[in-house]
């Protein structure tokens, strides 16, 4: 990160989630134990003013009250990751995608495998959808922050769109591939 980083620790129902942002937006979004977790330095100094839009939308979505970011996002990857990472901000809530289908988007040139190393280093989880991506046949697959926290915002998901069409929290909603 630039000289000019700063970062925050926000309790959640998820655990304390990390922002880290610079001036042109937000860098990263990490769970305790996060799988490319960048080391505590890079974030910048600690500093809670500059993130209260961040917090609320993260309050809103995860109490189920919000369904799409309006952050200034800017994450730091190659161009494959890049690429990645806008596929799946575009998939809608409630869907899901498969590494095979990101990869067959992507013109063919780009394995499976390939997508899921970048989908594991999207440094922006939740803000930029990755819980969304699973495994073929809807197999839940690894995930930066733990498979229980996929599975937690995946229902969290479901069942807002299930409240939205009338459906039961019963009722299964059917897994729909962006």
């Amino acid at each position: 990160m630039s000289i000019d980083a700063w970062h925050t620790i926000v309790p959640s129902v998820l655990g304390d989630l990390t922002l880290a942002r610079d001036q042109a937006g937000l860098r990263g979004l990490y769970f305790p134990h996060h799988w490319y977790k960048p080391q505590p330095s890079e974030f910048g100094r600690r500093a809670d003013d500059g993130f209260d839009a961040a917090t609320g939308q993260l309050e809103e979505y995860l109490a189920g009250a919000r369904r799409e970011f309006e952050l200034p996002l800017a994450p730091a990857g190659d161009e494959l990751q890049l690429a990645v990472w806008d596929l799946i901000a575009a998939v809608p809530y409630g869907d899901t995608v498969t590494y095979g289908d990101l990869a067959a988007r992507l013109g063919g040139q780009t394995t499976p495998q390939q997508v899921g190393a970048a989908v594991g280093r999207n440094p922006l989880s939740i803000l930029i959808p990755c819980h969304r991506v699973i495994g073929r046949n809807g197999k839940l697959t690894g995930y930066a922050g733990g498979l229980a926290r996929k599975r937690h915002l995946l229902e969290l998901e479901r069942d807002q769109v299930n409240r939205s069409l009338g459906m039961s929290q019963q009722e299964p909603l059917i897994p729909v591939l962006y």
